[in-house]
């Protein structure tokens, strides 16, 4: 029996000195602390002699996705070139993407941005669906359809998956419950966290779901 996993990693801070909602807009980069933390998290899975020997590394097309996969690249090659292995490049997919949100670019909470203000209570009638954006439904949908596609492409292997919070819950909350609507507050996808998802080659089910934040302490 061979078997597959797939670890999700979900980006490093950004810097975003105006408390924006960047959701899908260009050039929100990751901080300082951010790129810290994507390094911490690189060199957990370069250091680890269960996840080194990575195959493939993708991401969301996204800067601070982008980003995030570099310090892992760069630590995993590192590691490669030592065994006299050829260096992984990075391939991005729209699959994998920030959730759509009808808050993009508003400052949440303050001015024009509050919830209250220009008719925007109505995008929040329902904070488990969600009702003011794409649906989890359909972000889970996508999720699953990249991760199926990528098993098949890497039997018996491992590959990292750099994606954003609501994308990599969504999917686990799918995965562990049969569906993916949840209570928004309540997910568990700290900042370059870890959640790995192993699957059965032959037969598609899931065999584990683990999870591990190795950037917990980066300040």
């Amino acid at each position: 029996m061979t078997a597959t996993t797939i670890h999700f990693v979900r980006h490093g801070k950004v810097y975003n000195p105006d408390h924006l909602l960047y959701e899908r807009l260009p050039d929100f980069h990751l901080s300082e602390v951010g790129r810290r933390m994507a390094q911490a998290t690189a060199q957990y899975l370069a250091n680890n002699p269960q996840t080194n020997t990575i195959a493939a590394v993708y991401s969301s097309p996204l800067d601070r996705t982008r980003e995030t996969a570099g310090a892992i690249l760069e630590a995993l090659n590192n590691v490669r070139e030592t065994r006299g292995e050829k260096p992984l490049e990075l391939t991005t997919d729209e699959r994998v993407i920030e959730a759509g949100n009808e808050f993009r670019g508003k400052r949440i909470g303050h001015g024009e941005g509050a919830l209250w203000r220009n008719g925007n209570w109505k995008l929040v009638l329902n904070l488990y669906k969600p009702s003011w954006g794409e649906s989890y439904q359909h972000i889970a949908a996508r999720m699953d359809a990249f991760a199926r596609e990528k098993v098949a492409q890497h039997p018996g292997q491992q590959i990292v998956v750099v994606s954003h919070e609501s994308p990599i819950w969504s999917y686990r909350h799918y995965l562990e419950t049969g569906h993916p609507e949840h209570w928004m507050f309540l997910r568990h996808t700290a900042l370059a966290s870890v959640t790995s998802v192993t699957y059965d080659n032959e037969t598609g089910r899931v065999m584990s779901i683990t999870y591990v934040d190795p950037a917990a302490s980066v300040q």
